[in-house]
């Protein structure tokens, strides 16, 4: 086992978890914090668990790594990622993570266009699963990506949603560009928004590419790149 999803009350107790899994300290691995989970009221109700993501840098046991991946016939670890479809890992992964955050009663529909892999999660109760902003959702779209790509010779993006999320969301960004274009023209001032994920700044960026009055450019590196309007 080279990686885990975890859960628990806090980040720091559900990273614990992970590493007493594993086997291993905190510095052999890679963690992705997917939800940072919620204390609730009276520390019960609304209550939400903290969920990571805890990978074994590929340094660590490498012969050992290698041994495990040969199996009886001498077939290389590459020949296993070759016979391994990309989408049928990705949505795996994707079903454990779903099961390991609680949520029950949960089905996946996957469709392909082109090269872009989308997985469209139905169910109850999926607020947990897009979180505040949808942050929870990119963060665990963005590791479904890598799952994916591991298996795959070309790369392969993919697009996740529940409940329509994205379609509302990237309605709530139009809205907002406009509202915020009209403010940087009103005070003749540069409007710098949150972060966001390369796919939402882009919808920003199209929504205003016809207005005349500003311009929008992206500041900063991955994951804290940021869309600013100007006014013309």
């Amino acid at each position: 086992m080279k990686e885990i999803t975890s859960t628990g009350q806090t980040v720091e107790e559900a990273v614990k978890k992970a590493l007493e899994k594993l086997n291993v300290t905190e510095d052999d691995v890679e963690i992705q914090v997917i939800d940072e989970g919620k204390k609730g009221f009276f520390g019960i109700f609304g209550q939400k668990p903290a969920t990571v993501y805890v990978k074994v840098k590929a340094k660590i046991n490498f012969e050992a790594d290698v041994s495990v991946e040969k199996d009886k016939t001498g077939s290389s670890a590459e020949s296993k990622k070759e016979n391994s479809d990309p989408v049928k890992e990705a949505e795996k992964f994707l079903e454990k993570v779903i099961k390991e955050m609680g949520i029950v009663n949960s089905a996946i529909d996957v469709r392909k266009e082109g090269k872009t892999i989308y997985f469209d999660i139905k169910g109850e109760n999926l607020a947990v699963l897009i979180g505040k902003r949808g942050q929870t959702l990119n963060s665990l779209q963005y590791l479904t990506q890598l799952v994916a790509n591991k298996y795959s010779e070309e790369y392969v993006k993919i697009i996740l949603d529940a409940e329509n999320y994205r379609e509302r969301r990237n309605e709530t960004l139009k809205q907002l560009a406009v509202k915020l274009a009209d403010k940087a023209v009103k005070t003749n001032k540069e409007i710098s928004l949150e972060p966001m994920p390369s796919f939402e700044r882009k919808v920003i960026h199209s929504a205003l590419m016809e207005d005349g009055r500003v311009q929008t450019y992206s500041i900063g590196t991955e994951p804290y790149r940021y869309i600013v309007i100007a006014p013309k």
